[in-house]
């Protein structure tokens, strides 16, 4: 199965090097990384076409400068594997993500979230398991009441394409979208091992507090789309 690699970028030149090192070095040549650049002509993005140049698995494309969401999401529309891993620009991937990983497509999942250890922006360890320190659980209502998906921790059979995207308008984020859709049509399989350096540092896109009416809104919305599929 052929592996594509979507990673949605903004000003990532300080983590980007070594977050692309990490994932071309477990693809095989026919593998691909599709690099969504929200932010054209910055020192990130000479830095991407300089390894694009050198490597043909990396293919870089201009975002549509609206976002996070929508950047993902055209990185995703330009895949061509059968499996999509999604990818942030500053975490670090273990060696045996991609292995673990389809291990467990190939073991019949549709869509697979792993664990990650948490680190700070040095890469030095403040938790051993994300999935400990949010009580991360599968199931549809689960995560509609409480996301447990979290996108650079996700990969999925290249058939979700059609189920979530266009992403409906209005999301708090993407991940959640894709999980709950799998959830609904899919075989899910939490694998309870850490496979990422997940990095928190000061420029992290992560929600940030949120009223609880915006909470509600964007679960209501999220519902109506689901019931639509």
């Amino acid at each position: 199965m052929k592996i594509s690699v979507a990673l949605a970028t903004y000003n990532g030149e300080k983590y980007i090097e070594k977050q692309l090192e990490s994932v071309l070095k477990q693809l095989r040549i026919g593998d691909e990384v599709i690099v969504s650049d929200d932010c054209p002509n910055s020192t990130m993005s000479a830095l991407v076409k300089e390894i694009a140049n050198s490597d043909a698995r990396v293919k870089y494309i201009e975002g549509p400068s609206q976002g996070v969401i929508k950047n993902f999401e055209n990185a995703i529309k330009n895949t061509t594997g059968d499996v999509i891993f999604l990818c942030d620009q500053d975490d670090v991937w273990l060696d045996d993500k991609v292995k673990s990983v389809m291990r467990e497509i190939e073991n019949g999942a549709d869509l697979v979230l792993h664990d990650a250890i948490v680190t700070d922006a040095h890469l030095n360890h403040t938790c051993e398991s994300f999935f400990e320190k949010h009580n991360s659980k599968s199931g549809l209502l689960n995560n509609i009441v409480k996301n447990s998906y979290m996108g650079c921790c996700m990969a999925f059979k290249s058939q979700l394409k059609g189920d979530i995207i266009p992403f409906p308008k209005e999301l708090p984020m993407h991940d959640q979208w894709i999980g709950l859709v799998a959830e609904k049509k899919y075989k899910v399989k939490f694998l309870n091992k850490p496979l990422i350096l997940y990095r928190i540092h000061g420029d992290n896109v992560t929600g940030g507090k949120t009223k609880i009416t915006d909470k509600i809104k964007w679960r209501i919305n999220i519902c109506k789309n689901l019931f639509r599929k």
